[in-house]
């Protein structure tokens, strides 16, 4: 197998066939035992349930998170990779984990019935510009009284691009540079460390041989390529509209039609049209506007 047949953990597709497969639920628990400060017995009997939130009304969103799971205590947990960062993803998270607490309780349950709800939010961009750390941890907390008002919710923040090229000597770091790792030569040398990556290692190539995987995961990067492309485009497009009006209203209004026109052509073309993609053009469409 060469180097570049490698499937990288950090696409969303193969982050889920390997992280959500109940034939790798050890690899799973060790990486969150690296990342969370849960007890021991939590992490027996891992249940990984359906991604997709539930609608309290037809026309609520529709959320589909990377993985969602249960601890034993019924703690829910909810994992999410981004390739890339936009304005919208902080607010994102925060909507998903609401859904996570909201759809806990029934009509006539109490409070009480409401579990914790953790995040990790892994992503292949700089998500906290005011810190350097590749790892954080968020919750409710009055920083100037040292108060906590609750540990229900708990977000957790995974850099990439923040993991310094030394090792701090925590599994946490391993596990992080075993989802960014691009080569064989990097996935053998955490390896070496490790027998439980090195467990792993062994899974991703078997993964990496599977047709089907290579097939999803080849689709996911046309989508994204095309995604790309259609934006380029419609941002075109509503800069010649908004030059020709001369003005900047017309500018704005431009690339608001331009990125409409656009999402309809990919949706025309069979071509999923995310809420990250969706993202990625109004964050397209806020920067041009202020330029």
């Amino acid at each position: 197998m060469n180097k570049k047949s490698i499937l990288p953990v950090k696409s969303d597709v193969i982050f889920r066939l390997f992280f959500a497969d109940e034939r790798n639920t050890e690899f799973l628990v060790s990486f969150l035992k690296s990342a969370l400060d849960l007890p021991e017995d939590d992490y027996g009997d891992i249940e990984i349930a359906d991604p997709h939130l539930l609608r309290e009304y037809p026309q609520d969103k529709l959320g589909i998170i990377d993985i969602k799971l249960k601890t034993r205590s019924k703690k829910v947990v909810h994992i999410e990779i981004q390739l890339s960062v936009t304005p919208e993803l902080k607010n994102r998270i925060v909507f998903y984990d609401a859904k996570l607490v909201t759809e806990q309780v029934d009509s006539g349950d109490d409070y009480s019935v409401v579990k914790r709800v953790i995040s990790i939010v892994i992503t292949d961009e700089v998500l906290i510009k005011r810190s350097p750390r590749y790892h954080h941890r968020f919750r409710l907390y009055d920083k100037d009284a040292d108060v906590e008002f609750t540990d229900l919710l708990e977000i957790h923040s995974l850099e990439l691009p923040k993991l310094p090229r030394d090792t701090d000597g925590t599994p946490l770091y391993d596990w992080t540079s075993f989802i960014a790792a691009e080569t064989e030569e990097e996935l053998n040398m955490l390896a070496e460390k490790d027998p439980t990556i090195g467990r792993a290692v062994v899974k991703l190539l078997e993964l990496s041989a599977d047709e089907r995987a290579r097939d999803l995961y080849e689709r996911r990067e046309k989508e994204r390529r095309d995604a790309a492309m259609f934006l380029r485009d419609a941002a075109r497009r509503g800069k010649v509209e908004g030059l020709v009006e001369g003005e900047a209203k017309g500018l704005a209004r431009g690339l608001v039609e331009g990125s409409k026109k656009t999402i309809d052509v990919m949706r025309e073309l069979g071509l999923s049209v995310s809420p990250e993609i969706i993202a990625q053009i109004n964050a397209k469409l806020q920067e041009d506007t202020q330029n």
